[in-house]
């Protein structure tokens, strides 16, 4: 289960000119292996700079924590350990693993941590010939199942039951990252910007122009056009595709977005946008979504009013939950 990045356009940014002089300042960094792109609005760009420079740092504290590829990180630690002992975690790791079971509780494992431990067998770099065989497949997911993952709240520990068991958190956490990157800049007093950790997007405040911050999702069938315009104030927004890694066989679309359950990728949609207050939730609803296709996707949506999303099928058709307001087109192609 892999989420990609959400390709986005800051349309604020053709008045970056003028708003350097107003302490708007954007900075590109790689975090996480991946891109994340920091926007900040002080009172000048010497201010926005060093609030920047706090983000980067607070996000690096949260990629030593959490990342499954460094090897001195807690989760790594956890890794090691699977089928061996549980391993004792900060709270806020403990907490971070508790709220993505939750999500998998209520997606019935469409969303997943411990997809970390699937089989690479499959290829979305046009090396595959072939689909890879029924056993192939049932076996690549052998070590995966969050209902193997035991969590001791008493102790904030973590066990995986099965040796080989592995989580990551290389969805939700680039989320979470944002999410805590603008709770800080808010708690010093910050009065808008942008956190944008490789597409999980959290933003607040306004943009210097006084008006909302204006994200433009691509439309997935021609990148040079938006499907949506979405205006933002103290809000996140996620998006998970298939439209740029994937393998066609017999006519059938397959996704990079892997079910962690049947170990078969995800058919039926290209994208899916989700809109709400955490970036965090957004991404475990995003891979959700494309994961449980369409009707079952609007039903999880359905029951947490504060999020919203927008949906396009393989087929070009386009979606939207009841409380998304945008204007979108009917049908893509």
């Amino acid at each position: 289960m892999k989420v990609s990045i959400l390709k986005v356009f800051l349309l604020c940014f053709l008045f970056m000119q003028q708003a350097n002089s107003q302490g708007l300042k954007h900075r590109p960094v790689t975090l996480m292996g991946s891109r994340f792109d920091i926007t900040i609005v002080a009172e000048n760009a010497e201010k926005a700079e060093n609030y920047i420079d706090t983000v980067v740092a607070e996000m690096s504290r949260i990629e030593d924590l959490i990342s499954d590829w460094k090897p001195t990180s807690q989760i790594s630690e956890v890794n090691r350990n699977a089928g061996i002992k549980a391993i004792k975690v900060d709270k806020e790791v403990f907490d971070l693993t508790k709220r993505s079971l939750y999500f998998s509780e209520i997606t019935n494992g469409a969303f997943d941590i411990s997809f970390a431990a699937m089989d690479k067998i499959w290829k979305f770099d046009g090396s595959m010939q072939a689909m890879p065989s029924e056993q192939e497949i049932k076996n690549s997911v052998k070590k995966v199942g969050y209902n193997n993952i035991e969590l001791d709240s008493a102790n904030c520990t973590i066990f995986l039951k099965l040796k080989g068991m592995k989580i990551g958190f290389g969805a939700m956490g680039k989320g979470y990252a944002a999410d805590k990157g603008r709770e800080l800049m808010e708690l010093k007093g910050v009065k808008a910007g942008i956190v944008n950790a490789s597409g999980d997007m959290a933003t607040w405040g306004k943009n210097p122009n006084g008006k909302s911050w204006n994200v433009g999702v691509t439309n997935p069938f021609n990148e040079e056009k938006f499907l949506t315009i979405i205006d933002l104030k103290r809000e996140a927004v996620t998006t998970s595709g298939s439209y740029e890694k994937y393998v066609e066989f017999d006519g059938k679309r397959y996704s990079h977005i892997i079910n962690p359950v049947t170990g078969y990728p995800a058919t039926g949609l290209i994208s899916a946008t989700v809109i709400g207050p955490s970036a965090e939730m957004a991404n475990g609803f995003s891979t959700s979504l494309m994961v449980l296709g369409v009707d079952k996707g609007l039903a999880l949506i359905k029951q947490f009013p504060e999020y919203k999303c927008v949906i396009v099928s393989d087929d070009g058709g386009v979606i939207k939950s009841g409380n998304y307001k945008g204007r979108i087109k009917k049908k893509l192609k």
